[in-house]
Parts: C-alpha cells; sequence; structure tokens
C-alpha cells in the first residue's frame, strides 16, 4: 500500500525573530532598531504576515496527507521522500534553496510578501494552497508545471553539487583564482587563466547575479530562459599577464557541453546559489566539470 503524500512546509527564520534572539527581548530589539534609524513595528508585521500565511498553508494540507516543516537552516538535514509535496512559504531564494536537495518532487511556491518579494519562483498567495495541493494530489496533474533548469558541478573525486540559479568557482574571499579552463568538444583549447572567479548559471540565475553581470558586461548572448536546456558562463575580472589569458571569458552551453576548470591554486571553492558554507572544496591539479544538470525543479503552477 502506498503512503499518503507528505507536505512538506519550508519556511525561515524571520527578521524579527533573528533580532529578538540576538537582543533576548522585543523591547531591547526595538531599541537597537531605533538607534538606527529604522521601526520595529514594520519587522513585526512582515513577522506577523510570514506567521499567518505559513499557518494558513498549514490548514489547507488535506487531513489525510502526512506534514512535516523544515527551517532553511535545517535543510542539509532533513531526508526529503519520493512522496513529497514541497511547500516554500517565503521568498524566492528559498526555493533555490530547497531545489538541491529534490530529486523530482512538486514544488509550490508560496508568497509571505507580495510587493517585496519578485514573485518568480513564488507565484502563489496563501490562499490558493488548498487548491494547489488539491491538483499535485491527481498524479496526471502532478506532471504540470515548469520544468526549471538547474546546473551541477562534478569534481573529479565525485564530489557535486546542483544549484537552482548560479555556480560560483572561485577563493572563498573571491580574491584570485589561479586555474586552467577549457570547453569539452572544443579542440582540447584551454587557457590558463587568474580571476575573480568562474559564474555558471541558468535562466533562474539570469534574474539575479547572473544577470547582474551579465548587464555589466554588455553580452550579446541572449539569457536563457528558466526551462531553456542551455546555461552562460562569465570569468570575473580575467587578469591578462605572460602566464595568463583573457580569451575564454564568456560564453554559452547547450545541454550537452560543459565546463572544465583545472584547479592550479592551493584551495578553490565551488558553492551554488550563494551559499557558501555547503560548498566543494578544490585543490592542486583537481578538475571540476560544469554543464546542466539532468535532474528538473518541477515548480507548480
Amino acid at each position: 500500500m502506498s503512503l499518503a503524500p507528505r507536505a512538506v512546509l519550508v519556511h525561515r527564520t524571520t527578521e524579527y525573530e533573528e533580532l529578538v534572539a540576538r537582543h533576548g527581548t522585543h523591547g531591547q530589539a526595538a531599541f537597537f532598531l531605533a538607534s538606527r534609524g529604522r521601526d520595529m513595528a514594520e519587522v513585526a508585521e512582515r513577522h506577523r504576515r510570514s506567521r499567518r500565511a505559513l499557518a494558513e498553508v498549514a490548514s489547507a494540507v488535506p487531513l489525510t496527507w502526512r506534514q512535516a516543516r523544515v527551517e532553511r537552516a535545517d535543510l542539509d538535514r532533513f531526508l526529503f521522500a519520493p512522496e513529497d509535496v514541497v511547500v516554500v512559504v517565503g521568498q524566492d531564494g528559498l526555493v533555490a534553496n530547497v531545489a538541491k536537495y529534490l530529486d523530482g518532487q512538486p514544488v509550490i511556491g508560496i508568497d509571505t510578501d507580495p510587493g517585496r518579494n519578485p514573485g518568480v519562483l513564488v507565484r502563489h498567495r496563501p490562499e490558493r494552497a488548498a487548491v494547489l495541493l488539491a491538483s499535485v494530489a491527481v498524479a496526471a496533474a502532478a506532471t504540470g508545471g515548469d520544468e526549471l533548469t538547474m546546473v551541477e558541478a562534478v569534481a573529479d573525486d565525485t564530489q557535486r553539487l546542483v544549484a537552482l540559479n548560479e555556480i560560483y568557482l572561485g577563493t572563498a574571499g573571491h580574491q584570485t583564482a589561479r586555474y586552467r579552463l577549457g570547453l569539452e568538444n572544443d579542440g582540447g583549447v584551454v587557457e590558463a587563466q587568474a580571476s575573480s572567479g568562474v559564474l555558471v548559471g541558468t535562466g533562474t540565475g539570469a534574474t539575479g547575479w547572473l544577470r547582474s553581470v551579465w548587464q555589466e558586461r554588455g553580452a550579446r548572448l541572449p539569457l536563457p530562459a528558466p526551462t531553456e536546456d542551455r546555461l552562460l558562463w562569465f570569468v570575473r575580472e580575467a587578469w591578462p599577464s605572460p602566464a595568463t589569458g583573457t580569451s575564454l571569458v564568456a560564453g554559452e552551453l547547450t545541454a550537452s557541453a560543459a565546463l572544465t576548470l583545472t584547479v592550479e591554486s592551493d584551495r578553490l571553492i565551488v558553492f551554488g546559489d550563494g551559499i557558501e558554507t555547503d560548498a566543494l572544496e578544490l585543490t592542486w591539479g583537481q578538475t571540476v566539470r560544469v554543464g546542466a544538470c539532468a535532474r528538473r525543479l518541477r515548480l507548480v503552477g
């Protein structure tokens, strides 16, 4: 007998909760904010909206379903199951945070603060939760929504990292990284480089960090769509010298293509979606391959 679906509600600690945890009481936190020209009432109201949204979504879960909650800081220790329906209650970035831990489970994004969030990934209001959960409960409907392209990095020692927006390769301090960069199936062309890192992003990432680099460069390459099997990559601030070049600084990767990087520094890191605390660590001579991931994020609606 198959298990009933489990609704996994993903949320994060609010700014209000972080302030009270740091300062001990509401009053102390309010005094701290007032001394810096901010109003505690605004922060507290956003906290209340977030918690109301979480409660409304929880009450919309069918009574025959199981239910679990996980805070963002605990995602790397939470075991997702194949029958899970993941409901992200918060900001767009929270969807990216959870994406790397999933393998085909449908994701519903609930916006807790419309107007402040772009709503690219959290597309729905809390009052829509019941309808959306009912739709994914039907097997045929569960195949609907968008299949968002993800990016992955695989090192030669089998370390692997997956991200929804982008992957960064460089030093932990974003200082000078030394490596050899090449494109697979490009005639073996490889270039030694010194730069502040390499960024490889998806169409979903084209709404964030990748877009800022793309705009700064005035790149002629069109940004990919979130569901398109195409990635863009940029080398940040490549430094020309007798030993390092700047000819390979930007490009695109189709579904079958990959970027390869061989480390020529003591330590480089690879992290995804801005989470530096969950990174691969590479050292001299190691090679990492970056390209489109076979897995997709199934975003409902």
